[in-house]
């Protein structure tokens, strides 16, 4: 329980301030443990990071194959790809994901982001081979560049998130139909 209650708090603390915000002394007056007890469950802020990664990549992950799997046409589950990641710019769980992938990681942490970011892209690989793609893998890698800078725009400027969703959905489409 205490090793969840630190990770809720880091996510929070990465959420609200970004990775400078992760501190040991921040996690423990976040969840009421001395600050040496933390270095029980943690090693160090890398390994937070990396056990935040294995538990909420998934979770998001998983979230955007369901909206993938109630669309009907490829076109339609490109559609959904987009549209479910870009809805999950607003859940803490999310900006806590912007907030590592921004920071100085170790290695290890490095690769478990982007293994996590290969499953994601390896979910539309299907459907856009199937709108014609001749490499649907490159394709899926740029359609997540699309998506990635959709979500720096709603991240980092006060523009409209549904506006900023429509304008990569639109971009999306357009690219993938050729």
């Amino acid at each position: 329980m205490q090793r969840a209650a630190l990770l809720d708090a880091a996510r929070t603390l990465l959420s609200e301030g970004g990775t400078e915000a992760l501190t040991f002394p921040a996690l423990a007056e976040r969840t009421g443990l001395a600050r040496s007890s933390v270095y029980e469950y943690f090693r160090s802020r890398a390994a937070v990071v990396e056990e935040l990664c294995e538990a909420d990549f998934p979770l998001w992950a998983a979230e955007v194959a369901a909206a993938m799997e109630h669309a009907g046409s490829p076109e339609e589950k490109v559609e959904a790809y987009v549209r479910r990641q870009l809805a999950l710019v607003g859940d803490r769980r999310h900006r806590a994901v912007v907030a590592i992938s921004a920071s100085e990681l170790d290695a290890g942490a490095r690769e478990k982001i982007r293994a996590a970011h290969g499953e994601l892209v390896a979910m539309v690989v299907e459907a856009l081979g199937e709108l014609g793609q001749a490499q649907p893998r490159l394709a899926a890698m740029l359609l997540q560049g699309v998506v990635d800078a959709a979500v720096r725009r709603i991240e980092i400027t006060a523009e409209d998130p549904a506006a900023v969703t429509e304008a990569a959905v639109r971009m999306a489409l357009r690219g993938v139909r050729g």
